[in-house]
């Protein structure tokens, strides 16, 4: 008898011991699931989507309406562009084809952070563009929808103002959402390295 309860209180405490450590090791696993899942910010997929999608219809319609005047007849299309210095109907088809191949990307392609760094590309090009017409005090505005003006039946100056509006949204829109994906990205990097450390 004295054996057998010698043997009982030798073995309840590490038995508790044992008890005691799984108790606390499973709140502890918890926390830190908690910490590097749901109590981490990240981005809507589906608003870049939405976006890259709407940047791709305003791109294709831009661009048709770029290649559509290229191709025309009128004698704006012959005078020399007073930054690339050719030919407003060659520039006019180039843009234009740039700008229905990153539609297609938009539309198609799976890859939304391609998709967003053309837009941006595209959108810097343009503004780019504009200041340097601005610095050379060129008055004129600009004619990036071409013949669709006169189609949708708006003065030069009212397109000009609905370009710099979808310009912005564009420039906007893709250089936010591009560093939105670069800061979630750190987030998720940052909470996997302590984990892995530890």
């Amino acid at each position: 008898m004295h054996a057998s309860s010698d043997l009982v209180v030798r073995l309840q405490p590490p038995t508790l011991a044992i008890t005691f450590l799984n108790i606390g090791i499973a709140p502890v696993n918890k926390r830190k699931t908690s910490e590097s899942g749901a109590s981490r910010p990240r981005p809507d997929g589906s608003f870049h989507k939405w976006f890259v999608l709407s940047a791709g219809v305003i791109l294709v319609i831009t661009g048709i309406a770029k290649v559509w005047s290229g191709l025309g007849g009128s004698k704006f299309l012959a005078v020399i562009d007073p930054i690339t210095g050719i030919k407003f109907g060659q520039l006019m088809l180039v843009f234009g084809a740039a700008e229905i191949v990153i539609a297609a990307i938009c539309f198609f392609s799976k890859r939304q952070t391609l998709a967003l760094g053309l837009v941006a590309w595209m959108s810097t090009n343009f503004v780019v563009y504009r200041l340097g017409l601005w610095s050379m005090d060129w008055k004129k505005p600009c004619s990036c929808l071409g013949n669709l003006t006169d189609a949708l039946h708006l003065s030069p100056q009212t397109a000009d103002n609905i370009m710099k509006v979808l310009l912005a949204y564009l420039l906007i829109g893709s250089y936010g959402l591009l560093i939105w994906q670069w800061k979630s990205k750190q987030l998720v990097l940052g909470a996997k390295l302590p984990s892995s450390t530890g």
